[in-house]
Order: structure tokens, then C-alpha cells, then sequence
């Protein structure tokens, strides 16, 4: 019997109109554009400005731009995921406000949420009910308003973040393309150096909370950055290890957009050159689930049938994983 895999069969996305530079940062906070650029490789990021406008409504315009470009109804979709940090509400889902907008009325939804690594979380979980054969339309979504919970007087974390978001298609392949491997990871421990720390039921908002800015990023850089490039870089490795893949047999990596030494590192590890590097994080910044549909995305046109995928990620918690994929159509 011929092996049921999940393949991607259209990616898109969706950014805000206002940008936010380097140069504005330097008039917010201590900081400078030479600074910045040198120790993250971040040139600007995304804001999403507007009154009671939320992740669903980045993630909405991705979709929308998806089901366009892959010929897809609304009422075909068997199931949305959403990965995202910052969901529209702590309930319901932002995969049910994403699937109601766009009318998808016979599809079931939930969220992920899984940091920075919440894309491929999600991606590897869609591809099971793919490969069950029960599902034939499945559409995965990454997306954050990271600037609603980063705190714009702390130099350390809004100079990272970004607001973004990205979609793809997952259906039935029988070819041998589509997510081929995963491994993914967590460890809790992690989370006392990156994480938020009041507005969950340990710790429920209130005046003191609010007063102690206590509902924003907080992140102590050194350590996430040495646990992230020994993940990411290590997790990668084995993934192709595992696969019997070599530098050569690899066409590109798709790394998560936290920064590019970590992007720099898990390259290097994995041999590859970087030519063969997706990297956006220049204009978009972090946008956490984001970062890897927006890759996508942005490299569409230079992806082609049969290419091998490393995905990687890692995030707060802390979570890490990476995926095999193999690329299932040409440039359209």
C-alpha cells in the first residue's frame, strides 16, 4: 500500500502596512540601529495598529489569500489550526474566530500554543490527520501581535518583535512529498528565563500586575540565546542524521526568525551554506508562529518539486523541533 503522507500545496501571508524602524527605536529607547542590526540582523518590523484588531485578523487575510491561490472553498477545509502566542481572547479559539470569518462552516479548529516553535508544532500535529485518511483539507496557520504584549520602554525585547502571520495547505499525497519526519521538543525548566508573567490563572491580572508591567515579554537574552543555538543547531542535525541527508541533498533551511547568529549557528552545524538559507528576519523581525509561513512565503518562487526542507525552531518554555519536508509543487 502506497504511504499516505501531507503534503504543502500553497503557502501565503500577511504583514501590517506600518513598519517600524530601527531609526524609530532610537527615539523610543537607548538603543541605535548599528546596535541592533549587529547583534540580531533586524532592520525593521511589522506593527499591527488599529482598534480591536487581533491576531485572527492578520491570520484571516492570510487564509483568505491562501484558499484564492490554491483554488480552495471556504466549506472544503476539514480543519484550521491556529499557532499563536497571543490569541484574539484567552477563549474561544482564534482558530474558531479565523474559521467563522472566512466562512468555514464544515471545518473544526483549534490553537496551538507552543512559542516560537508553535509552526511546526502544529504543522507535524495537521499532518497526522492528513495521514489518517480521513482529512483532505487541512490548514495550518502561524501568527502573532507580538507588539500587544511587548513592553516598548524595555530596549532588551521591543527592539525583536514584529506582527505577522502565514498560512499553508495541507492535503493527501501519495508521491512521496509532504512532511516526511519530525522531531519535536520541550522542557519545561526553561520557562523561567523567557516568559510572561502575570495574566495567566497562576497569576491573574490586577491593578499590581498592571502597575509592575507584568503582562509583557520577559526574556534574559544570554541564556535563551545559548539554549537556542545548541536546539535548534542539534535538532537539525539529527533530523537529517536520521533522514541519511546530507548538505548537498539539502535545498534549503527554513530556521525560525529569532535571530540571525541562532540562524548563522544552526547552519553552520548543519553545513549548509548561505545560499541556501531562507531569512527574512531583516524586515519582519520575530513574529514567533509566524516566522516560518512567512518564510515560505517570501521564497515560494524559488522553491521547486523535490526539495528537500530542514525546518527549525526554537521557543520560550522552552520547545524546539525540526521538520523534514519535502516540497510538493513548482513555482506557480
Amino acid at each position: 500500500m502506497t504511504k499516505l503522507t501531507a503534503a504543502i500545496t500553497g503557502v501565503s501571508g500577511y504583514v501590517p502596512d506600518y513598519i517600524l524602524t530601527n531609526k524609530e527605536l532610537e527615539t523610543m529607547v537607548d538603543t541605535n540601529d548599528e546596535w541592533i542590526t549587529s547583534r540580531t540582523g533586524i532592520k525593521e518590523r511589522h506593527i499591527l495598529k488599529g482598534e480591536n484588531l487581533g491576531t485572527s485578523y492578520m491570520a484571516v487575510k492570510a487564509v483568505n489569500d491562501l484558499l484564492k491561490k490554491t483554488n480552495t472553498k471556504a466549506e472544503e477545509i476539514d480543519l484550521l489550526i491556529c499557532a499563536t502566542t497571543t490569541p484574539d481572547m484567552v477563549f474561544p479559539a482564534t482558530a474558531n474566530l479565523i474559521t467563522d470569518e472566512i466562512g468555514a462552516k464544515n471545518a473544526f479548529g483549534y490553537d496551538i500554543q507552543a512559542a516560537c516553535s508553535g509552526f511546526i508544532f502544529a504543522l507535524a500535529t495537521g499532518a497526522q490527520f492528513i495521514e489518517t485518511g480521513k482529512y483532505k483539507k487541512v490548514v495550518i496557520v502561524g501568527g502573532d501581535k507580538m507588539s500587544s504584549i511587548i513592553d516598548y520602554t524595555d530596549r532588551a525585547t521591543c527592539i525583536i518583535f514584529g506582527d505577522g502571520a502565514g498560512a499553508v495547505m495541507l492535503e493527501p499525497n501519495t508521491e512521496g512529498y509532504g512532511v516526511l519526519d519530525s522531531i519535536l521538543k520541550a522542557d519545561g525548566s526553561g520557562a523561567a528565563f523567557l516568559h510572561q508573567k502575570a495574566g495567566g490563572s497562576r497569576k491573574p491580572a490586577t491593578e499590581e500586575t498592571v502597575r509592575n508591567r507584568e503582562h509583557y515579554v520577559y526574556q534574559e537574552g544570554t541564556t535563551v540565546f545559548k539554549f537556542a543555538v545548541k536546539g535548534m543547531a542539534d535538532v537539525s542535525a539529527e533530523i537529517m542524521e536520521r533522514n541519511n541527508l546530507t548538505a548537498d541533498d539539502v535545498a534549503w533551511l527554513v530556521p525560525h526568525q529569532a535571530n540571525k547568529r541562532i540562524i548563522d549557528a544552526t547552519a553552520q552545524r548543519m553545513n549548509v551554506g548561505p545560499e541556501k538559507v531562507m531569512l527574512n528576519i531583516q524586515k519582519y523581525g520575530n513574529t514567533t508562529s509566524g516566522t516560518i509561513p512567512l518564510c515560505l512565503w517570501d521564497y515560494e518562487n524559488q522553491l521547486h518539486k523535490g526539495d528537500n526542507l530542514i525546518i527549525s525552531a526554537f521557543g520560550g518554555g522552552f520547545t524546539w523541533g525540526a521538520l523534514y519536508v519535502k516540497w510538493a509543487y513548482d513555482p506557480k
